[in-house]
């Protein structure tokens, strides 16, 4: 059975962290810094439920060395990438449609919203600390996939990283390596990381509605906060995007259209 009370203290400890962090955008006038935070809402989550009274089953340390590695790459990438920057342009869009008092609306609307969507994707994580249901072959494949996603995150974004450090014309368009195949392969890697946890999650008897996590990030990462929010406006500041839009899938890698034809 799913202990909703270790849930709930856990959604707690995410909601003190996001006010924390929502003070901490007050002093800097950026709320950019809440990407830093969002993966280490899921390791904060995992690391409270692992210091819980029930005893830890035979997952827990491969839990959190995966989901550690993972919060700890992505949370130093994206602090790394945002120093010394601006506030994103998605956050000022935000700031902007958001108008008066967004300084306190910020708090609920960026801070405390993205510490839910932490705490209903990190679900999971519970049944894989607790179960003492023993490993099997499907969280060998679940592992596997985690691996294999946190992997190609960490490439794709290496690789665009790399591209950003070289001169380049304003309308260049990174459209090599793992590039050439999706138009947002971190995104792929990220949406595979979760669905290997998943995995996991069901093979320690977590109940069927934890299905919910990986649809989630999925929904996120493809219809809200991700792809939606990059490619808005992308096409009118780099005309030469519209022609990688054509050619290049949004997600799943696959064959650039004009290599196909």
């Amino acid at each position: 059975m799913f202990d909703w009370n270790l849930a709930l203290q856990v959604l707690l400890v995410l909601l003190a962290m996001a006010f924390l962090s929502w003070l901490a955008s007050l002093v800097r006038r950026d709320v950019s810094i809440v990407d830093s935070v969002w993966p280490l809402f899921f390791f904060a989550a995992l690391l409270t439920w692992r210091a819980s009274a029930l005893p830890n089953g035979p997952r827990a340390i491969f839990a959190l060395i995966l989901v550690g590695l993972w919060a700890v790459r992505l949370s130093g990438y994206l602090t790394w990438r945002n120093w010394g920057h601006p506030e994103d342009r998605r956050y000022q869009a935000i700031r902007a449609r958001n108008q008066p008092l967004y300084e306190l609306k910020s708090l609920i609307i960026v801070f405390a919203l993205q510490a839910v969507l932490a705490w209903l994707i990190a679900l999971p994580i519970l049944p894989v600390l607790k179960s003492t249901v023993p490993w099997g072959w499907l969280d060998g494949l679940g592992a596997a996939l985690f691996i294999f996603g946190l992997v190609f995150e960490t490439v794709a974004d290496a690789q665009m990283a790399r591209f950003k450090a070289q001169p380049k014309g304003q309308d260049a368009v990174l459209n090599t390596g793992l590039w050439r195949y999706s138009r947002h392969p971190n995104y792929f890697g990220e949406a595979v990381v979760w669905w290997g946890f998943y995995l996991m999650a069901v093979s320690a008897g977590a109940p069927v509605w934890v299905l919910l996590s990986p649809l989630l990030i999925n929904f996120l990462l493809l219809k809200v906060s991700g792809v939606p929010l990059l490619e808005q406006d992308i096409a009118e500041r780099r005309p030469a995007y519209r022609d990688y839009i054509l050619n290049t899938s949004a997600f799943i890698p696959r064959l650039p259209k004009e290599f196909k034809s």
